[in-house]
């Protein structure tokens, strides 16, 4: 004869093995949802469009966690994702705004399309549009072509201004922005490349280096501090250098910097300070968000004084990936 077993027993069993399946399936659900990766955004914004960008990645077995970036400032954290019939829901703290309420994304995505609405800090509602950003993988090496000057020390022909009023001058052979002003971007436009660029800010300076127009290499002054991100050397937000090697204030230092597809290296001052890591997407002031196209060089000026000299890049052969 069986062993006799009380019915709350056999039920309490019956429900465990329900609510883990219901849980593992949920887990399940949430490894394999369509929103994981990283997405480009363009924001419509009230003076026109803005470049965006948001990666998700799993925490664990079920949790939605990520990163996201705005049109200015750094990458900022996410904590969780809400995910649920192809709508994502994410709030955020402010990082530079001065209000006290978070900022809200909420979209519906699409196959590889999002379409949804961010809400800022002071309830302005922005509509976006978003696609899966390229993954940028070169299948050979590279072939690097001739060398070009981007600065000859006599003129700005082959630069733009923009954003502003243009404070940059030629100063006994440099390239020198006297004050709080324009950018400025090279008319012409890269993929993959070697920069080398020499600069010299005062104290307390502040410019970037932007790569392809959306990934800033870091141009600041911060004395010994320890390496982050959003310091001299770093990947705006996203990549730290391995050491601090600043000469400091109101002295010349060298960038080469070799950009293939997303993979960075940076030499600072002769000393490799981050090593063909990946950039995961663009930095904050960045051009456009369109990754997959060829971009300009484009230099910060609207922080500060800051001069630049020995601008010379050495890009791909064209037809190489």
């Amino acid at each position: 004869m069986g062993r006799w077993i009380p019915f709350r027993s056999l039920l309490s069993s019956a429900l465990t093995i329900v609510f883990a399946t219901a849980a593992a399936r949920a887990a399940c659900a949430q490894a394999n949802a369509p929103i994981l990766g990283r997405w480009d955004l363009t924001v419509q914004t009230a003076t026109g469009s803005a470049p965006s960008w948001v990666e998700v990645i799993l925490s664990g077995n079920k949790t939605l966690v990520g990163r996201f970036v705005g049109s200015g400032g750094s990458s900022r954290p996410i904590s969780r994702v809400d995910f649920a019939s192809g709508t994502m829901h994410f709030a955020i703290p402010a990082q530079w705004e001065r209000d006290a309420a978070d900022m809200q994304f909420d979209a519906t995505i699409s196959g590889d399309a999002l379409d949804g609405t961010i809400t800022s800090t002071t309830g302005v509602k922005q509509h976006f549009i978003g696609k899966r950003a390229p993954l940028l993988r070169r299948t050979s090496a590279p072939v690097w072509g001739k060398p070009i000057t981007l600065f000859n020390g006599k003129d700005m022909s082959a630069w733009d201004t923009f954003g502003g009023t243009s404070n940059w001058k030629i100063v006994d052979g440099t390239l020198a922005n006297v004050k709080g002003g324009a950018n400025i971007v090279t008319k012409e436009k890269f993929t993959d490349f070697k920069l080398h660029i020499e600069f010299k800010y005062p104290k307390d300076g502040n410019s970037g280096v932007y790569l392809r127009g959306r990934y800033e290499a870091q141009v600041e002054d911060n004395g010994d501090a320890e390496p982050q991100p959003v310091h001299l050397g770093g990947i705006y937000g996203f990549l730290t250098p391995n050491e601090n090697v600043s000469k400091g204030p109101d002295t010349w230092q060298t960038y080469d910097i070799t950009l293939i597809g997303r993979r960075v290296t940076i030499v600072l001052n002769g000393k490799a300070i981050i090593v063909d890591q990946t950039i995961p997407g663009i930095t904050g002031g960045a051009l456009d968000s369109d990754e997959g196209a060829p971009g300009p060089i484009y230099l910060q000026g609207d922080h500060g004084p800051v001069t630049y000299r020995n601008i010379v890049i050495t890009p791909v052969t064209s037809g190489a990936k």
